[in-house]
Order: C-alpha cells, then sequence, then structure tokens
C-alpha cells in the first residue's frame, strides 16, 4: 500500500536552479527506501518538499492519503524528520528535548511513550543529561528519539550515520530495522553505498534532479549487475590462447587466472548464460588448459551506482 505519492514534482530556486525535474515516486508502506545521488543531485530537497519544509514549484505530494500543502498539519503529523545535526539544544536535558519535541505536534504528554522511546534507542540512563555532555553518536540518536515523539508513521533519515564510527554504524542499522518492524516506513539518503545494500529493500537513484531509476535492491543488482568467473589455473600463462579469442576473458594474477566476466541477468539467468560458460569450459578443455578451482563475483551495489550515474552524465 502507498504511503507517500509524488507526483510530477518540480523545484526551481529563485536563482533559476532547477533542484527537481518532473519526479514521480510511490513509497510502500512499512519498506525501507534508500535514495542514493551524488552531491547536488537533489536528494535533500526532495525531502524537504516531501515534509513541507520547501514549497515545491509543480506537482504535488500526498502523505498516507493527505496533500502536504492543503492538508499540512495532517500530512505532516505522519512524518518524522531525522536531519543531519543537532543544533540550539546544547543545555537540555534529553529527556526535555525529546518531551519538548512531542508537544510541538500537540501530542499530549506521554511518559510512557517517551521512556519506551529512549529504551530502544539506549537513551534511558542518558535521560538526564545535557546534550552537550553526550558522544557524537548519542547525540545522533536523540535526533531519532525527537522524530519518534510525536509517533509517526513515517520516518526520513538524512545520512543517519554520517560521521560516526563502524561498529556505531552497525547499532543504527540494527534501531532502523527494528523501527520497521514496529511498522515505521523508513525512507533514508546516504552517501555510504553499503548501508543501502544491508539495509534498503529499494532503492532510488537521483541525478541532476531527475530520478534515473526506482528498483527492489534484489531485482536492481540481478538486473544491473555482472559477474565474472575467476578460473584459477594449474599452469600459468603468458598469454590467452588464439583459440580463446572470442571468449571475454583477461588474464588476472600473473598469468594464474582467468576471469570470464559476464552479464548477470542474460537469458534472464542470475547466473548468466549457462551455455555460454559450457561452451567456455569445453574451449579450455580443448585447448589444453587445466584449471584448480573457480569461484564467481557479482558487481557490488556500489559498482551499479557508479555506472548508473555516469550514464546518466
Amino acid at each position: 500500500m502507498t504511503v507517500i505519492r509524488v507526483e510530477d514534482l518540480s523545484k526551481v530556486y529563485d536563482s533559476g536552479f532547477q533542484a527537481l525535474k518532473g519526479i514521480d515516486l510511490d513509497i510502500q508502506r512499512g519498506e525501507i527506501f534508500a535514495l542514493l545521488g551524488p552531491n547536488g543531485a537533489g536528494k535533500t530537497t526532495l525531502i524537504s518538499v516531501i515534509c513541507g519544509l520547501v514549497n515545491a514549484s509543480g506537482g504535488r505530494v500526498l502523505v498516507d492519503g493527505h496533500d502536504n500543502v492543503t492538508d499540512y498539519r495532517e500530512a505532516r503529523s505522519r512524518i518524522g524528520l531525522v536531519p543531519q545535526e543537532l543544533t540550539g539544544e546544547a543545555f537540555s536535558t534529553v529527556w526535555d528535548t525529546v518531551s519538548f519535541s512531542r508537544g510541538l505536534f500537540g501530542k499530549p504528554a506521554s511518559p510512557l511513550h517517551i521512556e519506551k522511546t529512549l529504551r530502544s534507542l539506549s537513551l534511558w540512563e542518558k535521560r538526564r543529561n545535557k546534550l552537550m555532555t553526550l558522544s557524537g553518536g548519542m547525540k545522533r540518536r536523540v535526533l531519532i528519539a525527537k522524530a519518534l515523539a510525536h509517533e509517526p508513521q513515517i520516518l526520513f533519515l538524512d545520512e543517519p550515520t554520517a560521521g560516526v564510527d563502524v561498529e556505531l554504524r552497525r547499532d543504527m542499522w540494527e534501531v532502523v530495522r527494528q523501527l520497521r518492524e514496529n511498522g515505521v516506513t523508513i525512507i533514508l539518503t546516504t552517501h555510504y553505498i553499503e548501508e543501502a545494500e544491508e539495509m534498503a529493500d529499494r532503492i532510488g537513484v537521483i541525478r541532476a534532479g531527475e530520478l534515473v531509476l526506482v528498483e527492489e535492491k534484489r531485482e536492481l543488482m540481478r538486473k544491473l549487475g555482472s559477474k565474472a568467473l575467476t578460473l584459477h589455473l594449474c599452469e600459468p600463462l603468458s598469454r590467452i590462447p588464439e583459440a580463446l579469442a572470442d571468449h571475454d576473458l583477461t588474464l588476472a594474477e600473473d598469468g594464474h587466472a582467468l576471469v570470464y566476466t559476464y552479464d548477470a541477468s542474460r537469458q534472464g539467468d542470475p547466473e548468466g548464460d549457462p551455455a555460454a560458460i559450457a561452451e567456455l569450459l569445453a574451449a579450455l578443455q580443448a585447448a589444453g588448459i587445466h584449471f584448480k578451482d573457480l569461484h564467481t563475483r557479482q558487481s557490488s551495489l556500489e559498482e551499479i551506482f557508479v555506472s548508473l550515474v555516469q550514464e546518466s552524465a
């Protein structure tokens, strides 16, 4: 079921710069959607328009069926936004900061909900601490707690793990997964491709204000990924024999390996074209080339992302 619908959305700033160009996008309830793109691609502008922080130049946004302009309060009440930085509240305690955020949305006081939120983010023991005394990772958790204080159905995370160490990043991933299990729809922007590869159900790639692609992660990697079959040879080769010239082969590891690269979606089979691989193995045998081991490697999401951005340039 669609929880956010973006229709023909555009944004042109007073300077004449067009940040968004005819964006159409549906976000499904309960999914984790990752929005990827280089700096200046329009990620933050798109999030800001959906959240009602920036006015669109054209098109519209529906949040759980509510227009985010004509029915702003209802639309915005369903959204929690986690920005990149925590500012202006250095002397407030964690408890007061999160409670205040709940009140901003007109929600009645609920100490039980605030306690549950802080406990779920491992902040309960820090509830009386002033924000200025917290580590960067704890401040990042407070940002999430603030965004969840009014019990939103949708959570936007703008670069949620930027600047935190690897261990804390993985802790944050677990927090996000738990939120999704509790029914919260997650939309995140990230520069860490591994973050999208690890967590996302679907991925959108934006470049120069246009959505280049929106696809389920697994399907994206199946359709656009390439695979490399590496054959470790019993005896090294100085060059590839002419009898194998018709195959897409390269020598690696100082002649001790042959690498065959192929389209992972060829013939609609995620393992590539079985006939072509069988033909290659037969050609190797005919040429008297023997191998002792083989393995395959599929393109990572990062490689696919780079190729998409380059193709769209």
